[in-house]
């Protein structure tokens, strides 16, 4: 018989203490490995299982080194998120105090860099150890409000003994990831917590829309510096002969001649003044600009680099910063993948033989439709992947050996994905 999802929000609203006691027998079966007809929600059953696989003890938290008040400083310092702390505060810290709420900002590595909010509250955070430079990595202190949606690129709510560690039950979190517009990299994680009677089913949908807010601010402040960029590079270039594009650091185009405009130029994931082979552009000359690069075409290039073969690592052996790695005979270079670029190089991967739009869509949604979506994801990875890629259907070139490096244990493949191919692979893997 199937087992019915706790529904953890209603009865949450009807009765906190009715909803954490429900809570807690399910987490004591699950745990114990008794059947149940009552299930945790699919986010937290999963999260469950990636967390006994890494061997978190679920009766005692354990806390890792937290970081010297000297690393705290330093990491808030080069994180952009302090850019947006103005806009996290306005739209959750007129809340927190009354609410008996604090709101924690963590970066891409789980640490805790920010916490500000209720004072009764911040004191009993310090009883966890959720204070300044603590690590809330999921595979760490297990499913809590800011490891989680590191992991699942998307926002959670963790109400009581969702939390796997029993001496979390006490509390309620919810967070919402935050990531770069200029390249959807996750900068971490916004994250409202207290006490379990606190809890509110609009809480998560509230901290998710400032984490959106946070990151129209981001793009805002993107374009300011394209402006920026593009004032001192236009007249350079202007002076120029020849194909010439400036890019900032992630290269977004600044100002381009002798070429049609592209708005992104994928670049390495390290790249160096000098001479580079870049994979929109063939052969460049690479020079600094103040907040970017100037590349210049060498028409002397030939494209017959583009086109030899090559060796394409990709590498989903870990929770998060996918990779790509290209080698040939113009060198190596990497680039690191977003979440949907993942799963698609990833089906791509496995069917060698190609997959139709149609058939990705099937892969990727559950809907073979939904075509214009694939299609426009796939005119983004072939930016960077080009050369290396066919269509009709999409496939890596015969001539390129590729590597496909999973994880040690394969139900932790993409763990944010929700791709029906990709689940079923986690599925057969659970299985088997």
């Amino acid at each position: 018989m199937a087992k019915t999802p706790l529904n953890v929000t209603h009865l949450a609203a009807v009765d906190a203490a009715r909803a954490a006691r429900a809570l807690s027998r399910v987490r004591e079966a699950t745990l114990a490995g008794r059947r149940t007809t009552v299930a945790p929600r699919p986010v937290i059953e999963e999260s469950w299982g990636r967390v006994l696989r890494s061997g978190v003890d679920p009766e005692h938290g354990f806390r890792s080194g937290t970081l010297t008040d000297e690393e705290v400083q330093r990491r808030r310092e080069e994180s952009p998120l302090r850019h947006v702390l103005p806009v996290l505060r306005r739209g959750l810290l007129s809340v927190t105090g009354p609410a008996r709420h604090i709101m924690v900002v963590a970066d891409a590595d789980g640490r805790v860099l920010w916490r500000e909010g209720s004072p009764a509250v911040l004191r009993k955070a310090d009883g966890f150890g959720f204070g300044p430079g603590a690590d809330c990595r999921e595979d760490v202190v297990g499913t809590n409000g800011v490891g989680t949606p590191a992991v699942v690129h998307r926002p959670v709510q963790v109400f009581a003994a969702e939390h796997f560690v029993r001496s979390h039950a006490s509390w309620t979190c919810a967070g919402a990831p935050i990531t770069d517009p200029r390249d959807g990299r996750m900068l971490g994680v916004v994250d409202v917590s207290g006490p379990l009677d606190t809890m509110h089913p609009a809480t998560l949908a509230w901290v998710d829309s400032v984490a959106r807010l946070a990151e129209a601010r981001l793009r805002e402040r993107h374009l300011e510096s394209l402006e920026r960029l593009r004032a001192t590079s236009a007249p350079l270039l202007a002076r120029l002969g020849g194909r010439a594009v400036a890019v900032d650091r992630h290269g977004w185009t600044a100002a381009v001649t002798g070429m049609p405009y592209a708005s992104r130029v994928a670049l390495p994931k390290s790249l160096a003044a000098g001479h580079r082979w870049l994979p929109a552009l063939g052969l460049c000359a690479v020079e600094p600009l103040a907040g970017g690069w100037l590349l210049r075409h060498l028409d002397d290039a030939g494209d017959a680099l583009s086109h030899g073969a090559a060796r394409i690592v990709l590498d989903l052996s870990r929770q998060r910063g996918w990779t790509v790695t290209v080698t040939g005979g113009a060198g190596s270079w990497s680039h690191e993948l977003s979440p949907r670029h993942a799963e698609l190089l990833y089906l791509l991967a496995v069917h060698r033989a190609g997959r139709s739009a149609a058939g990705l869509a099937e892969d990727m949604f559950g809907d073979p439709a939904r075509t214009v979506t694939v299609r426009a994801e796939m005119s983004r990875v072939r930016r960077y992947l080009g050369c290396w890629l066919s269509h009709r259907p999409y496939r890596f070139c015969e001539g390129a050996e590729v590597d496909l490096l999973l994880p040690a244990d394969p139900r932790a493949l993409l763990p944010h994905s929700t791709a029906p191919a990709v689940v079923g692979a986690r599925d057969s893997a659970a299985v088997s």
